[in-house]
């Protein structure tokens, strides 16, 4: 595999319609929110989750495309596969509660093991010092929380199902109005009418040079974050799409700008009947709340570009 050689930050905008994003299980799963602004926050988990499943889809089962986070997964045994690589003489190692690294020599390889044959783990990194210990990877790749561009306003929407669960339960007398048996089960579901949310992203040669990310390593992680929401569809999460992917690309691998000088060339505006208003400017008061992503309008700032970086317009 092509070793990485190029810094790169990229800014990732997605958007939500009639959907939660990503729900707060200690707040009855209620959208996130940043309580001080009433943005809508996504933490970098979420999307983390929805690339690894995507991998997994796309990869399926191909050697080096392992996912190790993943449901039902049982961490220890798959640490238990990297010991089991690199002591193929000691039938110890298969029933054993406890593994650690004989020398350093052994907790290297153990730790390249893992990161050869789990995608996630060279990717976003890893701690793995439980019971049977593989060490901890520092990953290449970091995601901040999203943050919706605007304010939010999350919606309690009433809920009904008509079946029964029980034999007793569908024969309760009717309802006195139409004549419907009594069994309805109310809930509640949360969403956001609409909401655009900006994450930036940031990966680092260095790091990936420890881990092994390579060239196609960065090609499957671009195709994650520009389709993954296709493959991601479930009623609570409403209509969900990627909408922008701006990279930053440096000519080296230490980097040739800073990166909130970079991000800061990316511009979200609200667009209302051919204008264009700053969301941090006048006038947003007046304007109605956004409902498509017709009603932004985003602009990446060329002019005097640092020497050494490169923009890549993904999406």
């Amino acid at each position: 595999m092509t070793a990485l050689a190029n810094r790169y930050e990229f800014v990732f905008l997605f958007d939500v319609t009639n959907g939660n994003p990503n729900g707060d299980p200690d707040a009855g799963n209620l959208p996130r929110l940043d309580p001080e602004t009433n943005r809508g926050l996504v933490t970098d988990v979420c999307l983390k989750r929805k690339i690894r499943n995507f991998i997994n889809l796309v990869q399926d089962g191909e050697p080096g495309f392992g996912i190790y986070v993943q449901e039902g997964a049982i961490l220890n045994e798959k640490h238990r596969e990297a010991y089991k690589a690199v002591r193929p003489n000691d039938d110890a190692v298969a029933t054993a509660k406890k593994l650690s690294p004989k020398n350093a020599e052994e907790e290297t390889a153990v730790r390249s093991f893992m990161c050869q044959n789990f995608y996630d783990v060279r990717t976003f990194g890893a701690v793995m010092g439980t019971g049977i210990n593989c060490g901890q990877v520092r990953g290449p790749v970091q995601l901040a929380f999203a943050q919706s561009v605007e304010p939010v306003l999350p919606l309690e929407i009433s809920i009904t199902r008509m079946a029964a669960t029980a034999e007793g339960e569908a024969k309760k007398g009717d309802d006195g109005e139409d004549g419907r048996r009594d069994n309805r089960t109310m809930g509640r579901k949360h969403i956001i009418p609409y909401g655009l949310y900006r994450a930036h992203g940031y990966i680092s040669a260095k790091l990936a040079e420890r881990t092994g990310f390579g060239e196609a390593d960065l090609e499957h992680l671009w195709q994650a974050l520009e389709q993954m929401f296709d493959h991601d569809r479930s009623a609570a999460r409403g209509e969900m799409g990627s909408r922008k992917l701006i990279v930053f690309r440096h000519a080296s691998a230490l980097g040739n700008a800073a990166a909130p000088a970079l991000f800061g060339r990316v511009t979200v505006r609200r667009r209302f009947k051919g204008e264009e208003y700053a969301l941090d400017g006048d006038g947003l008061d007046n304007l109605p709340p956004a409902r498509s992503f017709a009603d932004y309008s985003v602009s990446v700032n060329r002019d005097g570009l640092p020497s050494g970086v490169e923009i890549i317009e993904r999406l």
